[in-house]
């Protein structure tokens, strides 16, 4: 009984956590392995965009042509959204910077080693499996930070494009509500339009909430749920039948990430178009 209970307590269990794991703390800071999987990320686009910018050339050649290729269709794909090559000079650097963050991110979580290499804790009397790299984009704190972010540059896009008075009057629409004296003598049903119109305003903040929160779990869901879906396959048969769930995933991993910057250019071409109230 005594060896069998030992037995017990001896295996590692495999968790998928929603949660990211710490691997090591730097003071009371934890340095989890989604946030490892970032840096190595960075540290990958980083070098290859240093590398890359040192062998362009003013007359194009190799390497060169297709990603200018490469660049000029997305600059005319994000024309049809904005409707201007200006806005499209202006978002892209940010919007093909996220698309490039994001694909690398999730590309290398299914890649072997993430998820596969860790060390075993013990928890509670039971040893669980810490995996020292994990898909940033598995993790909701990343995917969060992420569009909240560029939220925020939307925002500055606004207010640097249309002014501060008018992108705030899409929020809070003042002018509505001092318009209601001068105008309430020569039409009376401004008492009624005006509040109205107020309260779309107000609407539009819980929008705004709205789209940090669908930015965030569209992605988070989509990668969590590909990394679980992974990891089931692998348990039933490590050959041959996470094949073809890897395939998909590829697909997934690209799709989400030019998701996430479609519409993060959308909600860019939207907060610079000036509105009338």
């Amino acid at each position: 009984m005594r060896q069998q209970e030992i037995q017990v307590h001896s295996e590692v269990e495999h968790e998928m956590t929603l949660f990211a794991k710490p691997i090591v703390y730097l003071d009371d800071f934890p340095i989890t392995n989604s946030l490892l999987s970032s840096v190595i990320t960075v540290i990958i686009l980083v070098t290859f965009f240093v590398v890359a910018g040192k062998k362009i050339a003013r007359v194009p050649k190799g390497l060169q042509n297709l990603f200018e290729i490469i660049l000029e269709s997305a600059l005319n794909f994000a024309d049809t959204v904005t409707g201007s090559r200006k806005k499209s000079e202006r978002f892209m650097p940010i919007v093909l910077g996220l698309f490039l963050f994001i694909l690398v991110n999730n590309y290398l979580g299914i890649l072997p080693g993430f998820g596969t290499i860790g060390f075993v804790e013990n928890h509670e009397g039971r040893n669980i499996f810490v995996p020292f790299l994990r898909g940033g984009s598995a993790d909701l704190n990343n995917t969060l930070a992420l569009a909240i972010v560029t939220m925020l540059a939307t925002h500055l896009f606004g207010i640097t494009s249309i002014g501060m008075w008018k992108h705030l009057n899409k929020f809070i629409n003042f002018k509505a509500i001092y318009e209601i004296p001068s105008k309430f003598r020569k039409d009376k049903t401004v008492l009624f339009v005006n509040p109205i119109k107020v309260f779309v305003c107000l609407i539009e903040i819980v929008s705004e909430i709205a789209k940090v929160v669908s930015l965030s779990f569209r992605l988070f869901g989509n990668m969590f749920a590909g990394e679980v879906l992974i990891a089931t396959m692998m348990t039933l048969s490590a050959f041959l039948l996470p094949i073809p769930f890897l395939f998909l995933e590829v697909l997934v991993c690209a799709v989400q990430a030019l998701v996430f910057a479609i519409l993060i250019l959308v909600f860019m071409s939207m907060a610079t178009t000036a509105e009338e109230y």
